[in-house]
């Protein structure tokens, strides 16, 4: 099975442990993890989690991806699949991190080719994922592609996308990867 993903500007890579360092440099970046869970650990910290996270993905239960630049192979940030287990059928994203080198097109393009990933080459049939209510762009972005907020707490919505609505938006939008 081919996890690795190619759009028209980026691509998907499994992480390794020598990305520990780019990794963390971009979860303890203020510019960058303003949305997401805090991390306090060491670039040490993070190859052992690594290395914990390599056995999720021989088990096929978890993929972390560095997202590259497919020019010049420049890192540009992350993005995690997981929770395969908790809701049949469905997976979340996260770890959703470009920094200042992305593309103009990487968030749109990122974003669809976790669906192209986890639809498509995955068979999955839903998508469930939160999203801080600070973070409105995110919010916006995630409705334009037909998510639906089913529930909130003080801190966060948590949306569903199912399949069907991925595709009808892939079917308008396919020109970003394609």
């Amino acid at each position: 099975m081919k996890l690795e993903q190619i759009g028209k500007t980026i691509k998907f890579r499994l992480v390794e442990i020598s990305d520990a360092e780019f990794i963390n440099s971009l979860r303890v970046d203020g510019k960058y993890n303003k949305y997401l869970s805090k991390v306090t650990g060491s670039v040490k910290d993070q190859k052992e989690w690594i290395k914990k996270y390599k056995e999720k993905e021989k088990s096929g239960i978890e993929y972390y991806f560095i997202i590259e630049k497919i020019a010049d192979k420049t890192p540009i940030g992350t993005v995690r699949l997981y929770d395969f287990a908790s809701v049949k059928g469905s997976f979340s994203w996260g770890s959703w991190i470009l920094n200042e080198n992305k593309t103009r097109l990487s968030a749109v393009e990122s974003a669809m080719l976790v669906y192209e990933l986890a639809f498509r080459t995955l068979q999955f049939s839903k998508c469930h994922f939160e999203v801080r209510k600070e973070n409105k762009g995110v919010i916006t972005f995630h409705k334009k592609m037909g998510a639906q907020i089913i529930e909130e707490n003080e801190i966060e919505y948590f949306f569903n996308l199912n399949k069907k609505n991925y595709i009808n938006f892939y079917n308008e939008k396919k020109h970003f990867i394609e």
